[in-house]
């Protein structure tokens, strides 16, 4: 839909978002704050959104639509909604200034409904979560979906599955048990999608600076970690890609993470090992020392050509040779991603892609859909590349998933980025026993995970308070490097205030 003026009565922040949110959902395209005024076709010469709403003991949200062509006439529409008893105030009044709109644009102008709905948050199986503490069973919560979020029948039975499947895992866990995530921002090259800040591979003297200020975030996480009496469920070595760092810096950090982290309430230990160009015999041997559990084994893709094009500097033979290597070498556990939408690729693509993957017998596979991130080369250069349309996409996934689910594996977590090809969503699939319990955790943000590493996010959890505080280290690797005490002193107070004796949280200054 083109229009020419967009008004919005509301200049609250959040509301603006969720309005905006809705607009790009439904890609509508406004050429006064595109900058183009001319005499362009349009479908409506102005859309006016106005909002009423009950702040009452049952607040409610009255939105009316007002659609203008280009001979002066106006059309009227409207919708009202009422917050559920068990929602919070604010939260709801935001729920349903979206799902209003939402619905008006469905009825009324005939745009296609969405899978998710007008869910757009990273974790939508948070609110499944929440359901389930509340009481709900399966049949109610997925009406709620249904009602309240706008979500497809096969979304919500999805989601809903997904959730109830992870509470014996999420259960596993208490007050004073956290996750570890190391952060090691190099890679061998760039891909050609990739919007994560990491970096090549830096010369030895670069490293050793790194490594400097690594181990001070590492050290200091360690004392707190003895300080307030915690236990380490799970370790996530990621990055970049942790495997680009010589056989001999690759052992030395491992030592140091397991000295630091590894105790006896330890669980999971998994290295982001990404590409066949970064592993060794030395690595995997390393990796097997150290007590890793689980690998991650990132091909993407199984074509070759594809491989080429975004930058992928090994070929599908080379992928196979990895997963052998790690499996005559270890008892690994083994997960493997492929990307969705890549460009110039099919559904047939997609099918043969994971025809291989399923072939070499991992333990557990994720599903990603290519996400346009800013900052990558994809993004950059949009003009230069085909990519597969939305519809194509979402019958990859479908293609895909069906695969998966014949070859025993079950989704087990997911989430969603923005700019995602298909509206669709990443997803996680595991045979019974193989789950990643680190993946799990993120995802519910309900246990502290420490971050450690450029980039990296500590997100602690207070119980006493049920709210949880992140704390973010610099992207930029400079940054990082000149400021990391900077950074441990903002985890350490995060942890003072959460772990602390009850209004004995001292400050770090």
């Amino acid at each position: 839909m083109i229009v020419r003026r967009f008004v919005l009565d509301r200049k609250e922040e959040v509301i603006v978002k969720l309005v905006k949110e809705l607009r790009d959902l439904f890609k509508i395209h406004v050429l006064e704050e595109e900058g183009e005024t001319g005499q362009e076709t349009v479908d409506y010469e102005r859309i006016s959104v106005r909002h009423k709403i009950d702040f009452g003991a049952a607040p409610s949200v009255y939105t009316e639509l007002i659609a203008e062509d280009e001979t002066g006439e106006e059309r009227c529409f409207f919708e009202t909604g009422i917050a559920r008893q068990d929602e919070k105030r604010m939260a709801a009044i935001h729920r349903l200034v979206k799902r209003n709109l939402y619905r008006l644009f469905c009825t009324h102008f005939s745009m296609p409904a969405a899978s998710w709905g007008i869910l757009h948050g990273v974790r939508p199986t948070k609110i499944v979560h929440r359901y389930i503490e509340a009481g709900l069973n399966r049949q109610a919560i997925i009406g709620r979906l249904l009602e309240d979020y706008e979500v497809s029948i096969e979304k919500a039975s999805y989601m809903t599955d997904m959730a109830f499947r992870q509470r014996s895992f999420l259960q596993t866990s208490d007050e004073k048990t956290v996750s570890v995530y190391v952060g090691i921002p190099f890679c061998r090259s760039r891909c050609l999608y990739c919007s994560f800040p990491a970096y090549i591979l830096p010369e030895s003297q670069k490293l050793s600076v790194f490594f400097e200020a690594w181990v001070k975030d590492l050290l200091a996480a360690k004392a707190a970690i003895k300080q307030y009496g915690l236990k380490v469920q799970n370790i996530y070595v990621g990055g970049g890609t942790p495997t680009s760092l010589s056989n001999l810096d690759f052992e030395r950090m491992l030592t140091l993470v397991e000295e630091a982290f590894y105790g006896s309430c330890t669980r999971e230990f998994t290295v982001e090992a990404g590409r066949p160009d970064t592993i060794t015999p030395e690595k995997v041997l390393s990796m097997r020392q150290h007590r890793v559990s689980r690998v991650s084994v990132n091909p993407q893709t199984m074509q070759e050509r594809t491989l080429q094009r975004i930058g992928r500097a090994h070929t599908p033979q080379d992928i196979v040779h990895m997963v052998h290597l790690l499996r005559e070498n270890g008892d690994f556990s083994i997960n493997m991603d492929i990307i969705l939408g890549l460009p110039g690729e099919t559904r047939w693509d997609a099918s043969d892609t994971i025809h291989q993957v399923i072939a070499l017998n991992p333990d557990s596979l994720t599903l990603h859909s290519l996400a346009l991130k800013r900052g990558s080369k994809l993004k950059m250069n949009l003009k230069d590349y085909e990519l597969p349309a939305d519809d194509e996409v979402q019958v990859m996934f479908h293609v895909t998933m069906n695969q998966v689910l014949k070859a025993g594996y079950f989704p087990y977590y997911l989430y969603r980025q923005g700019y995602m090809s298909g509206q669709l969503e990443n997803v996680g699939c595991a045979r019974p026993g193989a789950e990643s319990m680190y993946n799990m955790q993120i995802m519910d943000e309900h246990q502290t995970i420490l971050g450690i590493g450029c980039a990296a996010t500590s997100k602690i959890m207070n119980f006493r308070t049920k709210r949880l505080k992140a704390s973010f280290n610099a992207k930029d690797l400079d940054t990082y490097l000149r400021d990391v005490e900077l950074y441990t002193i903002k985890r350490a107070n995060l942890l003072a205030e959460a772990y602390g004796k009850q209004g004995d949280g001292k400050r770090v200054d």
